[in-house]
């Protein structure tokens, strides 16, 4: 094994210079005040004090960074699992308590241990069976439940905890007379300065600059009411070491939630990861992600932080601030370490409220209207996923939700691959030319054989596939009487033995009848599977082609000639020379 294997920032080190430390420099500070905020409100949406999405915002990034595979990822707490994480621990503890927390942590180096083996198992390539649809729809459904949440903080009305969708909007409405106007003017405030400076001054840390107008209005306001409550001062220290509980009882309860958690988190770091590199040009490799999600939690949950993954926002601006390498991500939590260190005090003097409308903020700008009508618009399978992972979302558990959008999107791959393009072929151009073509009798009316069909298969024939491929070999053989079937087969990935047993009983059938099942072009590792797997023996070598023109010369010797005798189609050369 390579070390770079074991350490893949060995690859990435090589390529530091001067010039690079200092870009990584400065994307890594913008980086660091863009998550100050969020960090803050990301843990408020999980039912943690606020130094907890600091703390997972210093620690995640640096082994994500480490022993991801991206040069511009930045790992740490983001919206979709916090919100996922506090729906999760919230059945099994009351938040704020101390078992809250340890449940949290042990959460999170459960879904660790998933991320990482998924990466070692080489399990990075399943990401692309999972439709990006279900984020979009989870994430817009979460968003909402965001929103909810923090309804109450903005106009202060008293909301029980734990309470589902709907029953939170309830109790908002019937406590609506109770609405504290000086709550309402302080978030209102705080959104509309955030919205504000992101659009005079594009490139400033908008959210914190909402926070601070908020604080001061909220210091203005406090004589006309004393509802303004506070979020507290943050302990002005680094992330202290933490144990999770790793009992079994802890770890049998957890698991389930954990794997839901580790699905997510893979998919988002992934997809982003893979968004950013499109534009970078660079090439990621989803099982090492994956191995670096892992890693980063299980470390995480050592000190003092929740389960992270990719941040779209963070990443997007670390590589439009001119990020080089991992190193800027690595900056930035540095940085956020010197920063937590200076002015930790003055989050004493940041109201709840002011933190609901920068939450409200960040709830919508997770909704991607652009993706969602374009689904709905161009997809009716796609949005079925969208609408089902989206309502699951809102209505059910959320990580139920989470597994139900990607079973369906699984289900719905399946069903797409379970019936494959299956075209007519037949030659263009006249007999004996030279380079003639095989084109789709769809596209252009041509002549075909009456006793030889050509088609060409375009998926793989697998245990899903297989049935609709019988039936189509079934209806030429029975509807046109044609026994004689060339299977072009260059658009065949792979066949699995219940594929090719299927096949193989196909051919028997046509032979019964005088004719056989014919295959051209199969690809090298196709070939050597069919090989391997006794395919070729039991169907006959002399039924496997190079080229369509050893095919078809050796097909015709086998064609009835009492019927070629008539035949006014003549579309191959062997029909011409045996006139």
């Amino acid at each position: 094994m390579k070390l770079t294997s074991l350490f893949p920032f060995l690859v990435w080190f090589k390529l530091t210079t001067k010039a690079t430390v200092k870009a990584d420099f400065i994307s890594g500070l913008t980086g660091a005040v863009i998550v100050l905020p969020q960090g803050v409100a990301f843990a408020t949406i999980a039912g943690l004090p606020p130094e907890y999405g600091l703390y997972t915002a210093m620690v995640t990034p640096i082994i994500a960074a480490l022993f991801g595979s991206s040069f511009h990822l930045v790992s740490g707490p983001t919206t979709a699992i916090s919100i996922v994480i506090f729906a999760a621990i919230s059945h099994h503890a009351e938040p704020g308590t101390p078992e809250f927390l340890t449940s949290v942590l042990t959460l999170t180096f459960l879904a660790g241990v998933y991320q990482l083996v998924f990466g070692l198992v080489r399990f990075g390539a399943l990401v692309n069976f999972v439709s990006h649809t279900v984020v979009i729809g989870f994430t817009a459904g979460a968003a909402i439940l965001i929103a909810t949440s923090q309804m109450k903080h903005i106009i202060g009305v008293y909301v029980p905890k734990g309470e589902s969708f709907l029953h939170t909007w309830a109790d908002l409405f019937q406590g609506m007379g109770g609405t504290n106007i000086y709550l309402v003017v302080i978030a209102l405030v705080t959104l509309f300065v955030a919205i504000l400076s992101k659009k005079v001054m594009p490139k400033s840390p908008n959210l914190l600059i909402g926070m601070i107008v908020g604080s001061v209005v909220a210091v203005f306001l406090k004589d006309f009411t004393t509802e303004i409550k506070l979020v507290g001062e943050i302990p002005a220290h680094l992330p202290p070491l933490s144990v999770p509980e790793f009992s079994f009882s802890a770890i049998k309860t957890l698991a389930p939630e954990a794997f839901a958690v580790a699905l997510l988190g893979l998919i988002e770091a992934v997809s982003i990861s893979r968004a950013v590199a499109a534009k970078s040009n660079q090439r990621i490799d989803p099982n090492q992600e994956f191995i670096g999600q892992g890693m980063s939690n299980i470390f995480g949950s050592f000190f003092s932080s929740y389960a992270g993954s990719g941040s779209f926002t963070r990443s997007g601006i670390n590589y439009a601030s001119g990020a080089k390498t991992p190193l800027s991500a690595i900056f930035a939590a540095i940085i956020l370490m010197i920063i937590v260190l200076l002015i930790a005090p003055l989050t004493a003097y940041l109201p709840i409220s002011s933190m609901g409308g920068i939450i409200l903020l960040v709830a919508y700008n997770l909704v991607d209207f652009r993706h969602i009508k374009q689904t709905l618009t161009f997809s009716k399978s796609e949005s079925a996923i969208l609408l089902t992972t989206f309502f699951a979302t809102l209505f059910l558990e959320l990580e139920f939700a989470i597994y139900l959008g990607v079973i369906l999107s699984l289900v719905l791959f399946l069903a797409k691959t379970s019936t494959p393009h299956i075209p007519i072929l037949s030659f263009d151009g006249l007999p004996g030319s030279q380079n003639r073509k095989l084109i789709n009798i769809k596209k252009k009316p041509l002549k075909q054989c009456p006793q030889l069909k050509i088609m060409r298969i375009d998926m793989s024939i697998y245990f899903g596939s297989i049935n609709h491929i019988q039936k189509r070999i079934a209806k030429i053989s029975e509807d046109e009487n044609i026994n004689h079937i060339l299977i072009e087969a260059s658009g065949i990935n792979f066949i699995d033995l219940a594929g090719a047993e299927a096949l193989v009983t196909e051919n028997n059938r046509l032979m019964m009848k005088g004719g056989g099942l014919y295959f051209m072009d199969l690809k090298s590792s196709v070939y050597e599977f069919a090989a391997k797997s006794c395919f070729i023996r039991k169907i006959g070598s002399d039924h496997f082609f190079d080229s369509k023109t050893l095919a078809i010369h050796s097909i015709y010797n086998h064609l009835d000639r009492s019927i070629c005798s008539t035949c006014q189609a003549l579309i191959f050369k062997e029909c011409q020379q045996g006139r």
